[in-house]
């Protein structure tokens, strides 16, 4: 059975409204149609204004819950997400109650006719595009980076909410993931440069811009959207929102500080590898480390450079010992073989001037080491000191 009561609510036409004849009909209709628009618009504005208000409610709500899990003293947020849904349980009260009022509304002439449905149907293409490999998107990425590194850059150098987001609007194609990867990687570069402040000021613009990416993400929307609504908020927020922005950009800060401190070590180690290399004598010993670990008799010896000294030490050890820490620094270069091929002074030579300044007899003193000094030495088996 067909149930007809709902037709029983409606408000007579106003052509079929019987009026006194005193009274100018036309007008008396023009009026009562005024005046149900302006209830209409009332109760629509009514409607709108709730909606956007639950909205905003809603993300506030969301944003102080997901900072909740962050923070350790939790007392003063938790008391804001208590507000925030006292706030969200009053706006749902509100929008039952329209929703009464809406119903007991009459029907009439401007709410009974309406489109049932209305769709537009477009042809589209149902192949999804096709991942990108890493290569390829590095590639995207870097390409990206390099025609807007200019504008990127301007955008990092402002300390002002309403200038950054003048600029966003105007450049939106700067609202994206290699953008705030770029400002990233820019900061850790300034701060191993040792440019502290300007670093400092980069960070809170990229913190601005993945706010505004997160928001994005969780309002499902256009990210380049919420740039006017996020740096509205941020110059009127309240304490707590502000707070939680400072403390995101604090953290940045110092896990900055922590990337860069990791690439100077990086650094400073291939430097002193590459420097400790360049130092290796020709069996691959580090002179640096066989000075070390040599007997003090015998490491005196290199230090004051004394051929004599060098012999007698030698001769005071026995010939395995000897021959260990003598084959051990001609690998290392602190004892050169062959002095000459290296354009070095032999030892011969050197030797003899040793003992012709020090000492006299010097030849019983070259005959008791079993040294041979002519006038002409071409002796290959001369040996040179070095010590770095």
């Amino acid at each position: 059975m067909v149930d007809y009561s709902k037709w029983d609510h409606i408000e007579i036409s106003d052509d079929e409204d019987e009026t006194h004849p005193n009274i100018h009909t036309p007008s008396l209709h023009k009026w009562r149609h005024e005046s149900r628009v302006e209830r209409m618009e009332k109760a629509d504005m009514e409607r709108r204004v709730l909606d956007k208000e639950r909205t905003k409610t809603k993300t506030e709500l969301e944003e102080a819950r997901q900072k909740s899990q962050k923070l350790d003293d939790k007392i003063e947020l938790e008391k804001y997400i208590r507000e925030l849904e006292k706030k969200d349980r009053e706006n749902q009260e509100k929008e039952i109650e329209l929703n009464k009022q809406a119903k007991s509304q009459p029907w009439n002439i401007d709410t009974m006719c309406r489109d049932g449905f209305d769709s537009t149907v477009v042809n589209i293409n149902d192949e999804k595009a096709e991942p990108l490999t890493e290569e390829e998107r590095m590639k995207k990425s870097q390409e990206f980076m390099n025609k807007h590194e200019e504008n990127i850059k301007k955008y990092g150098m402002f300390s002002d909410f309403t200038a950054s987001k003048d600029f966003l609007v105007r450049n939106s194609e700067l609202v994206n993931e290699d953008t705030a990867g770029y400002l990233t990687l820019w900061c850790i570069n300034l701060e191993v440069e040792e440019k502290h402040s300007l670093m400092e000021r980069v960070a809170k613009q990229t913190i601005c811009l993945n706010y505004i990416l997160e928001l994005g993400k969780q309002l499902k929307i256009d990210p380049r959207s919420c740039v006017p609504k996020f740096f509205e908020r941020i110059k009127t927020a309240d304490k707590t929102y502000v707070e939680a922005y400072e403390d995101e950009v604090k953290g940045f800060i110092e896990r900055v500080k922590v990337r860069a401190q990791v690439r100077i070590d990086k650094a400073m180690k291939e430097y002193e590898e590459e420097e400790r290399k360049k130092r290796l004598g020709p069996g691959g010993l580090d002179p640096a480390d066989v000075m070390e670990t040599l007997p003090n008799e015998l490491k005196e010896c290199f230090e004051s450079q004394s051929i004599a000294k060098l012999h007698q030490v030698l001769n005071a050890m026995s010939k395995e010992d000897a021959e260990y820490h003598m084959k051990r620094c001609v690998d290392s270069g602190l004892w050169v073989a062959d002095a000459k091929s290296a354009g070095l002074k032999s030892a011969n030579d050197q030797l003899r001037e040793e003992i012709e300044q020090n000492a006299p007899g010097t030849d019983a003193l070259l005959a008791e080491h079993n040294i041979t000094v002519g006038e002409a030495d071409n002796s290959d088996d001369e040996h040179y000191e070095k010590v770095d």
